[in-house]
Formats: structure tokens, C-alpha cells, sequence
């Protein structure tokens, strides 16, 4: 019985990990892969990868501050700031902040909304009205003033983010999946299973999630994007951690110093390029598997 018992674990995990089918046939869905890729190696090489602390402040040969040094200058591959900081440093460390953020949000948003959706869709009838009400809810709330609101009276961290996405994005999710699921589970092999004397958790496990993975991917993939925009926004806006190098930093830090007056265009071009590449290769996977998922919306 044990020995049944782990079979069946591992067929379920095997077929979860097939159903995420990630979409390496669509070009664009590729270069997205190979742009995160990219960004996660250099998030985790970023101690071997940047020569210098981000927050350290450094100085000349001649024991002058390294403040505004032009690209090459010293050494420094993209210059300095005005407070003698590495800016190639603060790009790649920044990548960690921006993944951290974006892949945790993701799979919260993704997560929930998956919950929400299986239940409401499964179970119907009160689960179901209870769950649609508070996606009402959340759709009624602000994304980002409320993201701000949760900055500015709680202590500075990227986790508001999380938290905020969390709260409130999980509402796309849960009513697409919650409208899959009401057709998955009209099936004949759901109905199927229902006769052997199924349980519903286990049809859920085994019949209906693996058939919902790649939309909740699709979403998730779609998350990561708005999440890194929104904390390079809230990190604009000043209301970031102020202990955490990101890119939004590095951007609010270039404003504050007037970097665009002084034509300073190495200081905050390469962290708005970051932050586009990231949040344009989560678009570019979320259209591959929009073209697994529909594919006659590709003729």
C-alpha cells in the first residue's frame, strides 16, 4: 500500500511539471526565458559579478571623492553617483531586489488566485458567491494608491509590494481560472472519477490543476512585470527601502540629483533599461502561452 501510495504521488508531480509546458516555441516567449536567465544569473553572481559594495562610497587615487566619474573613468565601467557609488555595482545588485520582489509576488498572486479559482469554481453555490464577492472587492481598490498607503504607514520594505500585489492582483486570476474551472469540471473524466467514489479533493489535485497551471503561469508571468514596475515606482516616489539598492532607487537617487540637467544619461539610462527588459520578457512569455493556451487566436 505505501509503495501505490508514492506511485501516485509521483505520477500527480509528474503530471503538474508537464502541464506547465513552458512555451520555448514562440519566439518571443524565448527571449524572454534567456532575458530572465540572464538577470537571475546575474542576481546570484552578483557578489563575483560587481566589483564594488553598492553602498560604498569611494574614493580617487588621490584620495578624492569618486563622485560623478563618466563611464570608464577610474575604472568604473558605468561611472559613479554623485556620492562616489559604482552604478554598474548598484545594476547588478539591484537585480536581486527586482527579481526577489517580482518572482515572490508573482507566485503569491498566482498562488491565491489559483485557490480562489479551484474553489469557486468547483464547489459553486455559496463558496462560489462568498469568493466572487471579495474578487468584487479587490477589483474596487486602487492598485497602486493602495500600495502607497501600505508604504507610507508601515515600515520601508520591498515586502509592501508582496504584500500589496498579494492582497489585490490575485482577482484577474481568480475569476479567469474560476471560469476554466467551471468547464473542466462538467468533463467526462471528472465525471468519471466522481463514480469510482473520487474524492473532490483528489479530483481537484489530479484532474482540474494540472489542467490550470498554464493559465495560472500566464498570470504569473504577467505579475512579475507589474510588480517590478510598481516597486520601481513606490521607490521613485520615495517610499522604498532605503537600506535596499534597487533600480527604482538608483532612478529616485538620479533625480534627486539632478542627473538629467547634467546630462548624467549613464546614471539613470541602464536601470530604466533593466526595468524594461524584465517587465518586457514577462509580457513576452505571458503571449506564449497565450499561444499554447488559444491557439486559433494565432491564425
Amino acid at each position: 500500500m505505501p509503495d501505490t501510495s508514492v506511485k501516485a504521488t509521483s505520477s500527480g508531480i509528474a503530471r503538474i511539471f508537464e502541464a506547465i509546458k513552458l512555451p520555448v516555441g514562440d519566439p518571443f516567449a524565448l527571449a524572454g526565458l534567456i532575458i530572465y536567465a540572464l538577470f537571475i544569473f546575474t542576481a546570484i553572481a552578483a557578489p563575483l559579478i560587481a566589483p564594488y559594495d553598492p553602498t560604498e562610497i569611494l574614493y580617487t587615487e588621490d584620495y578624492d571623492l569618486a563622485s560623478d566619474l563618466l563611464p570608464g573613468e577610474e575604472g568604473h565601467i558605468l561611472g559613479t553617483t554623485s556620492l562616489g557609488r559604482d552604478i554598474f555595482s548598484q545594476i547588478v545588485w539591484g537585480a536581486r531586489s527586482a527579481l526577489l520582489v517580482g518572482f515572490t509576488a508573482a507566485f503569491m498572486v498566482a498562488f491565491i488566485g489559483s485557490v480562489v479559482g479551484l474553489l469557486a469554481g468547483y464547489f459553486g453555490g455559496r463558496v462560489d458567491a462568498f469568493l466572487m464577492r471579495l474578487a468584487d472587492v479587490a477589483f474596487g481598490i486602487p492598485f497602486l494608491p493602495f500600495v502607497i498607503v501600505i508604504s507610507a504607514f508601515s515600515e520601508p520594505s520591498i515586502w509592501n509590494t508582496v504584500i500589496a500585489m498579494a492582497l489585490v492582483l490575485w482577482r484577474d486570476t481568480g475569476r479567469v481560472i474560476r471560469s476554466q474551472v467551471l468547464s473542466l469540471r462538467s468533463r467526462g473524466y471528472v465525471e468519471a472519477a466522481r463514480v469510482v467514489g473520487s474524492s473532490d479533493l483528489k479530483i481537484i489535485l489530479r484532474h482540474i490543476t494540472p489542467n490550470i497551471l498554464p493559465l495560472s503561469f500566464l498570470y504569473g508571468s504577467i505579475a512579475i512585470g507589474w510588480a517590478i514596475l510598481t516597486e520601481a515606482s513606490i521607490s521613485f516616489l520615495g517610499f522604498g527601502d532605503p537600506d535596499a539598492i534597487s533600480w527604482g532607487f538608483m532612478l529616485q537617487d538620479a533625480f534627486a540629483s539632478q542627473a538629467l540637467a547634467r546630462q548624467a544619461y549613464h546614471w539613470f539610462i541602464p536601470p530604466g533599461l533593466a526595468i524594461i527588459l524584465v517587465v518586457s520578457a514577462g509580457f513576452f512569455i505571458s503571449r506564449g502561452y497565450e499561444n499554447l493556451l488559444f491557439p486559433k487566436l494565432g491564425r
